[in-house]
């Protein structure tokens, strides 16, 4: 399954490779935007039915999806419709994240929140804390791709199409500077730094 969604990744240039500058700060040598395999429906598609599959093996019970705006819109909705469920996400009022447009919890409801990709999960703990205080359950995360390479501090399952292992660097000790070879891009931009 894993392998298809490299696939799928590769097939919609989604998988990106060069010297990246992420949100993070960080510097690596690959990026993920999902973004160009969502504009696929029928990817998006294949793509969640991956994700729909490992939450059956897991018998993950799902009354809703709820995905953080912007880069979890799409996938949160393509997966409700996979589990026919009702598919939502939070925003940012204010800077903060926040559940708005007449999106509701029902009390004790098992909400699953999902990504198009989690590294940090900072974006998915947000929503988390907002879907809590509407009194959801949350019964994991689920992205198209888990960036964590198993470092991270989320202490909800994890449900991801494919995880791959993708190195980030420190500034001072990016091997992608020290060539001098590749121009730092900060993806979405193009900007060269």
């Amino acid at each position: 399954m894993e392998q298809r969604v490299l696939e799928l990744l590769k097939e919609s240039e989604a998988l990106l490779e060069g010297h990246f500058l992420l949100s993070s700060g960080k510097h690596s040598d690959k990026y993920v935007q999902c973004a160009k395999l969502l504009m696929y429906p029928e990817k998006a598609e294949e793509v969640c039915k991956v994700i729909k599959k490992k939450l059956e093996d897991a018998n993950v019970k799902v009354d809703a999806v709820v995905g953080p705006a912007m880069g979890g819109i799409v996938i949160a909705y393509e997966l409700g419709r996979a589990l026919g469920v009702r598919a939502m996400f939070t925003e940012r009022e204010n800077e903060m994240m926040t559940l708005r447009r007449g999106f509701f919890i029902n009390e004790g409801e098992n909400v699953l929140v999902v990504e198009d990709v989690v590294t940090t999960g900072k974006s998915s703990l947000e929503t988390i804390k907002v879907l809590k205080e509407h009194g959801a359950n949350i019964v994991g995360i689920a992205s198209i791709v888990d960036r964590t390479n198993g470092k991270s501090d989320i202490e909800y399952p994890l449900f991801p199409a494919i995880s791959l292992n993708v190195q980030a660097f420190e500034k001072d000790d990016c091997p992608l500077c020290k060539e001098g070879k590749i121009e730092l891009v900060k993806p979405g931009s193009r900007k060269k730094f």
